[in-house]
């Protein structure tokens, strides 16, 4: 039969291409052949195509792949393998006892001696049944947790692969977690954040969610999930944020409650106003969420334009007199550092921190016999180059007053702040011993108001280490004009106050302490200082482990260079001149017989009063204040509640008397050298008799020709305790910072209101 053209072309194409295959094999028998979109295995030997069909032959194709390529499915397969395995062999195991979960233990830096126990209310926990929660309650809390909770498998891809990264990086946790994962982490696994547990978590999340209803593991879920407070369920949480049975509550409640639980210490307004405003956000995407997903339609949600009220929360029990205040930090830091507030909650965990018992038992006792009553007072001793707490104390009484005056109230600096002037001076390098005009009044050009001395006091012509040991104001805003105000922010942000601090602005007044940060903040930046330039983040927390053995860390200290050692050495030189004669702290001098570089303080109106100093082993802030009534002002201190029967000021002497029984029997060292830095710019002058001299310089000098001339007579010895009427550094701007606040934050205060400062002492 005649063959059409198309038919022998084909024929062709067909004897072209066999050619090709045979010349690519080595040797005859079944090989794999390529036909470009799949991967052909042919069985057996013998017959061909043109044999008219494949008798006893069978083909199939998988998808292309190269040798090299086979073996990594191979290893995928058998990792499928595994997981089935492994799947089939996990058991989801007994749950955790909440009724008889253990307490946390605090203890000092000794591991041994116990500072407080964490305790939540025992048997805090009520279940109820899921068809007694309103189903917009039920979907708030999908919002918030799990959008897609009723469609997936119980696990989240992208939730395991953050936690992978976690858990090798040790950077903190982060969310993603399905509603399954969570009940399963906390109701049946420890609260160590190895691969191992984070594997056992997902098999036996996708184990419960095969073996469980939805609805069954909502309820569960609903019932075991911690809220702060010391409830745990949903019940539990609607009695503790709103008083009532949880069948009652709203769509906005459902929606608080919902959001709280991320992280109560974060999100319960009893925090503070932080945790408010974050309540706030979540509050509104949780509320947004629903509507997006259908479950609240957009004419219900504009009814929500605010967060329903809370019941006020008193706090813990057990966290009492002035060691509450350091658990408190401790609960907090614990969050930081990666647990949750569930995992806290469940307990056994056995916390050693960095407060030495001997140190925080001297605190005590300084604060006591010292503070006034009426006057509030923080204390925060932190080691050099390494931020470890050695000493906090935040108040008397945490179960009355929760508010820590250590790490949460905030004071305006005053003249704490005229060494930060002095580093951004050094770093510049303009030498401690370049001389500045002292008398008094000046005036400035962009400044508003004229600048005084205390007790309008002229001291002429002098050098950074006099302005520090007499506090001379418009010496250093002579200084803070020539070098800028935003170096004195620089200075003071690099040296560890947060660069957030109410009224840390870069105007000209910002020298005389018109900011208002917190005393660890001020113990923080004048640690740097000690450290010759290392800057340290405080901590409170030296290691933790839990009671099953299940769970472990081990703080490393975050430091970095802030200054160059020789800047802190002439900054440190020059802060030495406050306790010596003359300057405004000479008692610490005559009674503390070891090297001591300080600064005093007193905020405009006397609002506040400082006083802040370090040896090299330790850096110490104290700070005082007067709060209203309603907790949301400052009254200015009287001279009582300011200065002592002696002269020197109370937070000198609150200082004072825990140094010196903390330091007894400790090797007295020396401070560094003092490096010169920009003294050969220093013009060799001869002093005059108008000049003050300086504080370690004889009171008479001779000119030529020689003549015994009496310098003016040397200012108080003791801190000034309060500016006369009419003698006052005005504000330099409009816009004042706070003073103290009402409520507790975690880490911060607000703004309540506003009052300027001077600077003097």
């Amino acid at each position: 039969m005649t063959q059409s053209r198309r038919e022998i072309r084909a024929a062709q194409l067909a004897a072209e291409k066999r050619k090709r295959r045979a010349g690519k094999r080595p040797h005859p028998g079944p090989e794999p052949t390529d036909d470009g979109d799949a991967l052909e295995f042919r069985a057996g030997g013998g017959g061909s195509d043109e044999d008219g069909g494949r008798t006893g032959w069978k083909r199939w194709a998988i998808p292309t792949l190269k040798w090299g390529s086979l073996a990594g499915f191979a290893l995928f397969v058998l990792a499928i393998v595994g997981v089935w395995v492994a799947y089939a062999r996990t058991s989801v195991p007994a749950p955790n006892d909440f009724v008889g979960r253990q307490v946390s233990i605090i203890y000092y830096s000794d591991g041994k001696t116990e500072i407080d126990r964490i305790v939540q209310d025992e048997g805090n926990r009520q279940m109820v049944d899921l068809a007694k929660v309103p189903d917009a309650v039920q979907k708030a809390h999908l919002a918030a947790e799990d959008r897609t909770f009723y469609v997936n498998n119980g696990i989240s891809v992208g939730g395991i692969l953050r936690a992978v990264k976690t858990s090798i990086t040790g950077e903190a946790q982060v969310g993603g977690s399905t509603i399954t994962q969570q009940y399963v982490k906390n109701y049946f696994l420890s609260q160590d954040r190895t691969l191992e547990r984070k594997a056992k978590e997902i098999l036996i999340a996708v184990k419960i969610d095969g073996e469980k209803s939805k609805d069954e593991i909502l309820g569960d879920y609903l019932n075991t999930i911690y809220y702060g407070r010391g409830a745990y369920g949903i019940q539990t949480a609607a009695q503790a944020y709103f008083g009532k049975s949880v069948e009652k509550l709203t769509v906005a409640e459902g929606a608080v409650l919902a959001s709280v639980l991320n992280a109560p210490s974060l999100y319960d307004p009893a925090e503070g106003e932080k945790a408010a405003a974050n309540l706030e956000r979540r509050y509104t995407y949780v509320l947004d969420g629903m509507v997006e997903e259908g479950w609240l339609s957009p004419a219900e949600r504009a009814k929500y334009t605010e967060v329903p009220e809370i019941k006020e929360y008193k706090g813990p029990r057990l966290s009492r007199g002035t060691s509450g205040y350091i658990t408190a930090e401790v609960k907090k830091e614990l969050v930081r550092i990666g647990l949750t507030d569930q995992d806290v909650a469940k307990g056994g965990l056995r916390i050693v921190t960095t407060i030495d018992r001997k140190a925080q038992s001297n605190a005590v006792k300084a604060m006591a016999k010292n503070l006034p009553k009426g006057v509030q007072g923080g204390l925060v001793a932190i080691k050099p180059g390494d931020g470890a707490v050695i000493a906090m104390y935040g108040g008397s009484d945490y179960s009355k007053r929760q508010l820590s005056n250590a790490t949460q109230a905030i004071m305006q600096g005053g003249s704490n702040f005229k060494p930060f002037t002095a580093l951004a001076a050094v770093r510049e390098g303009i030498s401690t011993k370049t001389k500045f005009d002292g008398n008094t009044p000046k005036e400035f050009d962009g400044y508003p108001h004229p600048v005084n001395n205390y007790d309008d006091r002229d001291y002429g012509k002098v050098d950074m280490r006099t302005m520090i040991g007499r506090s001379i104001n418009t010496a250093f805003v002579e200084l803070n004009e020539e070098i800028g105000p935003d170096k004195t922010r620089r200075a003071a942000i690099d040296a560890g106050i947060p660069e957030k601090t109410p009224g840390l602005k870069n105007d000209l007044g910002n020298v005389l302490g018109t900011s208002s940060p917190r005393v660890i903040d001020m113990a923080s930046a004048y640690s740097t200082i000690a450290a010759q330039g290392i800057r340290s983040t405080p901590y409170v927390i030296a290691r933790v482990t839990s009671a099953d053995g299940s769970y472990s860390y081990t703080a490393e200290p975050s430091t970095q260079r802030a200054f160059a050692k020789e800047v802190t050495a002439d900054v440190t030189d020059a802060m030495t001149y406050t306790t010596k004669p003359g300057g405004s702290a000479t008692r610490i001098g005559r009674e503390f017989d070891r090297p001591v570089a300080s600064k005093t303080g007193t905020s405009e109106e006397n609002l506040s009063k400082w006083f802040s100093g370090f040896v090299p082993q330790m850096a110490v802030s104290v700070g005082t204040y007067k709060p209203t009534k309603d907790g949301k002002s400052s009254l200015s201190l009287s001279d009582e509640e300011s200065v002592a029967p002696d002269g020197s000021t109370i937070p000198a002497n609150i200082w004072l008397d825990f140094m010196m029984p903390t330091f007894e029997g400790v090797e007295v060292l020396p401070f560094p050298k003092r490096a010169g830095l920009g003294d050969e710019d220093v013009p060799t002058t001869t002093r005059t008799t108008t000049e003050a001299p300086e504080p370690d310089e004889p009171t008479t000098t001779t000119t030529a020709p020689p003549t015994t001339t009496t310098t003016p007579p040397p200012p108080t010895t003791t801190e000034p305790t309060k500016t006369p009427p009419g003698k006052t550094d005005p504000p330099p701007t409009t816009e004042e910072p706070t003073v103290t606040i009402t409520v507790p934050l975690p880490d911060e205060t607000t703004t309540t209101t506003t009052k300027p400062g001077n600077g003097n002492g």
